[in-house]
């Protein structure tokens, strides 16, 4: 009686998951033959932004008036920048620069067909062109 031989079957490995994370991820940076990792953080501290709801809210507990939205989208911008003067390599935050500068842009163009008084005033108090 002969024996049937049969085939294993091979098991496919599994494909890593995408992992991702709305944190500040770590950058490595080389500085001659060290390379060090650098995390970035924009956010706002909290005091900071309870500060900035306070000072642009149209009324009590408005956290999202196009007026409060601008603001702590400046106050991010002017971080950022302040990042980017540091390290002009950094083109993954310079991205993230446009997004957010492009959404302030949205915002400002949207309140500007509500209200035109508005747009002036946020404009002046953040000391914005245009």
């Amino acid at each position: 009686m002969a024996v049937k031989k049969t085939k294993t079957q091979k098991t496919k490995a599994a494909k890593p998951t995408r992992v991702t994370s709305k944190e500040a991820k770590p950058k490595k940076v080389k500085a001659g033959k060290k390379t060090e990792v650098v995390t970035v953080s924009i956010a706002i501290p909290s005091e900071d932004k309870k500060k900035i709801i306070d000072q642009f809210a149209t009324k009590v507990g408005d956290t999202g008036s196009p007026e409060v939205q601008i603001a702590l989208l400046t106050r991010r911008i002017e971080k950022l920048v302040g990042h980017l003067k540091t390290n002009p390599q950094d083109n993954h935050s310079r991205r993230g620069l446009l997004g957010m500068v492009s959404k302030r842009r949205r915002l400002i163009n949207y309140l500007a067909k509500k209200d035109t008084d508005r747009v002036k005033d946020i404009t002046g108090k953040l000391k914005l062109s245009k």
